[in-house]
């Protein structure tokens, strides 16, 4: 990691896309088991991409509302770090869930955040949901910044944006930023162009510039 706030490259679909989130300095990327998702992976191609960056970056595995033996199926085959959690998840869903857990909030919903005490938090768009590339008023996240929580900042990132957010956010840094839309190109694979101009973005906006 090369600075403060890490960065998840989300919605890898092929390993090559994987070895260019690595080769940026990403820290983190998002292997993708939602069944109504563009970016769903079967166990192959998921364990193919876990395997090419294996000890190289962070693995994290995104379900919604999935059955535990479903989630439990993919642990047990592909290698991972983290689950993130995107649906209506309840506190005893994640702490059932044998990894450490990111538990995905539309918007920065304090009463939500309650619901999960010191679980990572990610924060999306509080009325599109993940994955569909909508921003939002990502500088309402220091609401539980200030509350001490651990946030990952997502919904409609981008290189062009993604200084912006981070700078909304004032004395306060988030743990990461997820961005998936924001750096692919016509079609759902990533463009190592776009993912390189967005990490350079991230440390310049964190390093103040």
């Amino acid at each position: 990691m090369s600075g403060s706030i890490r960065i998840k490259i989300c919605g890898i679909t092929h390993p090559d896309d994987a070895q260019a989130a690595v080769d940026a300095g990403a820290d983190l990327i998002g292997l993708n088991f939602v069944p109504t998702s563009a970016r769903l992976l079967d166990l192959k191609t998921a364990e193919a991409i876990a395997e090419r960056v294996a000890g190289q970056i962070e693995r994290v595995a995104i379900f919604k509302d999935a059955e535990p033996e479903d989630i439990e199926r993919v642990i047990r085959r592909i290698e991972l770090e983290r689950v993130q959690l995107h649906g209506d998840e309840t506190e005893e869903d994640v702490e059932n869930v044998d990894l450490p857990v990111i538990k995905a909030l539309r918007g920065a919903d304090i009463e939500a955040a309650e619901q999960y005490p010191g679980t990572m938090l990610l924060l999306d768009n509080p009325t599109e949901g993940g994955g569909n590339g909508k921003s939002w008023n990502w500088s309402d996240a220091t609401k539980l910044l200030e509350l001490g929580h651990d946030i990952i900042l997502a919904g409609g990132l981008d290189p062009d944006n993604v200084g912006q957010a981070v700078d909304g956010l004032g004395d306060y840094l988030p743990w990461a930023v997820d961005v998936a839309t924001g750096v692919e190109g016509d079609s759902i694979r990533k463009d190592p162009t776009r993912i390189a101009a967005f990490i350079k973005a991230v440390r310049k906006a964190e390093a103040g510039g």
